[in-house]
């Protein structure tokens, strides 16, 4: 993921928008991790809820409810979860420097990780409860929008403050997110490390060359 420039970096809320943006870019490339199906897929989540904001309530609220279902079910399909869970004890296990014996199947690092974006998540959703409740312009056409922008934006200030904190009562922060990832990973088999593992070391490769 590029990094942002030095003069977005001193900019608060923009420098997290902007962040956010270039980590869900990859996504939506050509020839980028996503297929065209998920790419579409995902898309359509990220406008959907824009599209509330010109619907009245006894349709926009469906609409939510729909969105998040498929989106659920989208992330419950096949080996995801189980895929999800490799992909973080992979990243563990090179952060921790036991890629062979991982790879052995001689040690299972963590398939939890504090980085994980169900992490972001768990903690966008109060974090826009209370943007809502304390929005303080009359309400407008653009004010959901606004707000999502502002939650977003102040999420990720918090998450760079938990990521760079080593204080206990940062960490209370990850425990939600933690808490969630027993729903949206599963314990992956050793098939699946390794080819969680492979993915990182050719990842690995690229950056480094």
């Amino acid at each position: 993921m590029p990094a942002p420039s030095r003069l977005v970096r001193r900019v608060p809320l923009v420098r997290g928008l902007v962040r956010l943006f270039a980590a869900l870019a990859p996504l939506f490339r050509g020839a980028g991790v996503a297929g065209r199906g998920e790419r579409l897929l995902l898309l359509t989540a990220l406008l959907a809820p824009l599209s509330l904001i010109f619907l009245p309530q006894s349709a926009s609220l469906p609409l939510g409810v729909g969105t998040g279902v498929v989106l659920l079910a989208w992330m419950l399909r096949g080996r995801t979860l189980f895929l999800h869970g490799a992909e973080h004890r992979a990243i563990a296990a090179t952060e921790e420097r036991r890629l062979t014996a991982t790879w052995r199947g001689e040690v299972k690092p963590s398939r939890f990780a504090p980085r994980c974006g169900t992490n972001f998540a768990a903690l966008v959703v109060p974090v826009s409860i209370v943007a809502d409740r304390l929005w303080p312009l009359p309400a407008a056409l653009y004010t959901p929008f606004a707000v999502t922008l502002v939650s977003l934006a102040l999420t990720m200030e918090l998450w760079q403050l938990v990521q760079t904190s080593h204080t206990r009562v940062a960490r209370v922060f990850l425990l939600p997110g933690l808490a969630l990832q027993r729903v949206t990973t599963r314990e992956p088999t050793d098939e699946e490390t390794r080819l969680a593992l492979t993915a990182v070391a050719s990842v690995l490769q690229r950056e480094l060359a």
